[in-house]
Formats: structure tokens, C-alpha cells, sequence
């Protein structure tokens, strides 16, 4: 997912979004752990993904508290 895809997601979406990649990426984890992984560099892909999603809500959430001061 692209950074201007996620920008485009309302709040809740992203959470949504972060529930879904940390779920992939607990099975992801579990199939490295038996062995039954096929691509494991899908778990960095993931856990990038897993990171930008936060640093969107994190920015968010830093320009409301922002607007909040400022009015």
C-alpha cells in the first residue's frame, strides 16, 4: 500500500488496516516458526507496512493536538 493510498484512509480504516497487517503478520511468524513460510520477506514487507500505517495516525494525531493549540 502506497503512503498516498493511506493518506486517503479515514482514522478508522487505518486502524483497521494496522489490526489486519499485525494479524498477517502473527501468521506469518507462526509459519517461519514450523516452517511452512514460503516468502520470508514478507514479514518485512509487512512490518513496513505495519509502520507507516502508525506514522499516519501518529502525524494525525499530532496536527489535531496542533490545530487544538492553535484555536
Amino acid at each position: 500500500m502506497k503512503a498516498t493510498e493511506i493518506r486517503d484512509l479515514a482514522d478508522s480504516d487505518l486502524m483497521e488496516k494496522v489490526k489486519e497487517a499485525r494479524a498477517e503478520l502473527f501468521n506469518l511468524r507462526f509459519q517461519l516458526a514450523t516452517g511452512q513460510l514460503d516468502n520470508p520477506g514478507r514479514i518485512k514487507a509487512v512490518k513496513k507496512e505495519i509502520a507507516r500505517l502508525l506514522t499516519e495516525l501518529r502525524a494525525r494525531e499530532l496536527s489535531a493536538s496542533r490545530d487544538a493549540a492553535a484555536s
